[in-house]
């Protein structure tokens, strides 16, 4: 538990800005060159690069230069951890109120013969 924690917390990082949460939403949709991805945000290229820098080393987004082009894409098992972190705290969450349900009677049904 405690080294995935370690290895969420670049991502959870990496989503906590919307502009970045932006661009992951993008790249989403397909791979986009860094003029792509900057178009939508009112902020200089070299601002977009840095959010950017921190997707890259969060594992969220690779990027490839071709030429004077740079491409990003999504790395999907870095959303995939993500997922299952959140699937897993639901889980719990849902256990402990079913649990809390059957407890306090709203787990059973009445029965239709049962006097008042």
């Amino acid at each position: 538990m405690l080294n995935q924690s370690a290895s969420l917390d670049p991502v959870f990082h990496a989503l906590s800005d919307s502009t970045r949460r932006g661009m992951v939403n993008r790249l989403t949709l397909g791979p986009a060159s860094v003029s792509e991805l900057a178009q939508p945000f009112n902020m200089s290229l070299s601002a977009v690069v840095q959010h950017l820098t921190v997707l890259e080393s969060s594992g969220l987004v690779l990027s490839e230069k071709v030429g004077r082009v740079r491409t990003c894409r999504i790395e999907p098992a870095a959303l995939r951890t993500v997922e299952d972190w959140v699937a897993e705290r639901r889980a719990e969450w849902e256990g402990r109120l079913d649990r809390l349900a059957d407890y306090l009677g709203e787990g059973k049904k009445p029965n239709k013969g049962a006097k008042k």
